[in-house]
């Protein structure tokens, strides 16, 4: 293997490393396979090297079931509410809901889709707003954008 960046995080898998890559390159635009590696012995499929929009992954088959765990998860940015619906209906698909944003996909790994005003709306300099937009966030699983966007311009109209 060679890594396009210094640092590439793995993603561990009992078996499905090639079914969870093809499904997370489906995700995104500018996401693909890059390379397959195959144990020489058997065939089997060893590492699948991939791009999420333009950041590189290795899936890895361990033949163990090591849990993922909330303490990783995988952000995505999302221009608008379309974005958000759709990545999170796809990834939603066999897996489960949490809270503000996070969901965790069929593999058992942790996303948090968000909207990227999320970030300019809770660091506003007016701790009133970035309160507000904290606490409706709070009150969501999947996160809305207008919902948010109301909590943070309530009281400046």
């Amino acid at each position: 293997m060679q890594f396009q960046n210094k640092i590439t995080p793995f993603l561990s898998f009992p078996n499905e490393a090639e079914e969870a890559a093809n499904f997370y390159v489906s995700l995104l635009p500018g996401s693909q396979i890059v390379r397959t590696l195959r144990n020489p012995h058997s065939g089997d499929v060893m590492t699948v090297e991939f791009e999420l929009a333009g950041m590189t992954f290795v899936a890895l088959n361990t033949g163990q079931d090591w849990p993922f765990s909330n303490a990783f998860s995988l952000a995505i940015s999302c221009e608008n509410q379309a974005e958000i619906d759709d990545l999170w209906t796809k990834l939603l698909d066999g897996g489960k809901e949490m809270a503000c944003g996070w969901l965790s996909d069929k593999f058992g790994v942790p996303w948090q889709i968000v909207p990227a005003a999320i970030g300019p709306m809770l660091s506003d300099p007016d701790p009133k707003r970035a309160k507000r937009v904290f606490d409706a966030m709070c009150q969501m699983i999947k996160l809305d954008i207008a919902t948010l966007q109301a909590a943070y311009d309530e009281g400046n109209g």
